[in-house]
């Protein structure tokens, strides 16, 4: 959500970041909606006195045993006119906001320039991709052991779901509490367990509506299933004013995500690549301004290192304007790399949305030196996609023989297994 009054007090500075993202001049559409909003608030302001006014002479007159009819005929008469300027007045607010909602966040002055993901710029790599002869993807993997099943998962649930059972459900497990300890324990983030249904409000504050309605599931109650913990994450402090010393917060989820993949036929078909349902660990933090670009730093490190352990190899790139999300101001992706694919595939998404997400759900915070409060600034990320870990584990550590190993941190989640096989 953009600040009406920072846009009437910089409009070129608003159209040059609307212009980054591809879109047309904005700013004087939008003042001229905010003049005619205020303007109406200012002519409210003058009925009601003028209706206060009158209403006292009415109290003198009658007072004095007076009849005082006419100016009580001009009060009835103000009183409908404040009526219908307040329906006005509601109209206009409404309209502009919705007319903000809909823009993006401005994107931060070092996003590279670009118009889709071909301009991505990669920042860096780790590891070196294994040397195997005739690697399978997964799902080829998953099925000659008997542990990921397609077929059952389709008759009752249609396509873009998976059944795992056996080992494979034990990795995606391990996988999940793994990640959870590493982030718990070394960087300090804060488990949490929140609810998977939320209401539009919560979708609202972290930019899901109403652009991404068609992206989402929505329950016959008008819930809606989340697509990824950073929702009810972020939205643990909305509508509040957050004490400085209670920043930064840190919090991490591990929860299943429901996506409806809406626009992506045809893509990711086969296997397990894009469900309508997988795990993720997300990880959210709340932070004063300052301190933004820091925390995304360090956020995207700490998803690094997830990788870094289970020794796979990935690349971190920079999203350019042509492909970064609708709430960030930048962006880091972080490709892992699938022998079976011969390519890199993202498995984390860490961003820094600055104040847009914060607007949105009123969350500020209060310093003891300043009397009025200010907007926090909120970043999420994944720590990471464990079903995506889960197909780079497979492919990366597939034996000849089908069968995969496991990485050395996962086997005392895997009650020891080293192998897993058919």
């Amino acid at each position: 959500m953009h600040d009406i009054k920072l846009i009437r007090d910089n409009p070129d500075l608003f159209d040059k970041g609307m212009a980054r993202r591809g879109l047309p001049a904005q700013a004087t559409a939008l003042v001229e909606l905010d003049a005619a909003y205020r303007a109406t608030q200012t002519q409210m302001q003058q009925v009601q006195a003028k209706r206060n006014e009158l209403s006292a002479q009415v109290g003198l007159i009658k007072r004095q045993g007076g009849d005082g009819a006419d100016l009580m005929a001009q009060v009835s008469a103000l009183k409908d006119q404040l009526g219908a300027l307040e329906e006005q007045e509601k109209q206009q607010a409404q309209v502009l906001e919705d007319k903000l909602a809909a823009l993006p966040n401005i994107l931060a002055s070092d996003v590279p320039d670009g118009k889709d993901e071909h301009d991505n710029k990669e920042l860096r790599r780790f590891g070196q991709p294994p040397r195997l002869e005739n690697p399978r993807e997964h799902f080829e993997l998953g099925e000659k052991l008997g542990q990921m099943d397609f077929e059952h998962a389709s008759r009752m649930s249609g396509a873009r779901f998976t059944i795992l059972t056996d080992q494979l459900a034990l990795l995606e497990r391990a996988l999940g509490n793994f990640m959870l300890d590493v982030h718990t324990r070394d960087f300090g983030y804060r488990e949490v367990s929140p609810p998977l249904m939320v209401r539009d409000a919560a979708m609202f504050g972290t930019a899901q509506l109403p652009k991404f309605a068609e992206d989402l599931f929505c329950t016959t109650t008008g819930m809606w299933l989340i697509p990824t913990a950073e929702v009810p994450l972020t939205n643990l402090r909305m509508d509040e004013i957050v004490p400085e010393k209670d920043l930064p917060l840190r919090v991490t989820a591990r929860t299943p995500c429901f996506r409806s993949e809406a626009g992506s036929a045809g893509k990711d078909t086969r296997g397990m690549l894009r469900q309508h349902q997988f795990y993720k660990v997300e990880l959210v933090s709340i932070v004063t301004p300052d301190k933004s670009e820091e925390e995304h730093e360090c956020m995207v490190s700490c998803a690094e290192s997830i990788l870094q352990r289970l020794g796979l190899a990935y690349r971190v790139i920079s999203l350019c304007t042509g492909d970064i999300g609708f709430a960030a101001q930048k962006t880091y992706d972080i490709e892992v790399w699938l022998p079976g694919q011969n390519t890199y595939r993202e498995i984390s998404s860490c961003s820094n949305d600055g104040d847009f997400q914060a607007r949105r759900m009123n969350t500020r915070f209060r310093t003891e030196a300043e009397k009025k409060p200010r907007f926090v600034h909120t970043l999420n990320g994944s720590g990471v996609a464990i079903g995506r870990c889960l197909i780079a584990i497979m492919e990366n550590f597939q034996n000849p023989d089908g069968s995969i190993q496991v990485p050395q941190v996962l086997r005392p989640y895997m009650h020891g297994l080293e192998v897993i096989g058919a």
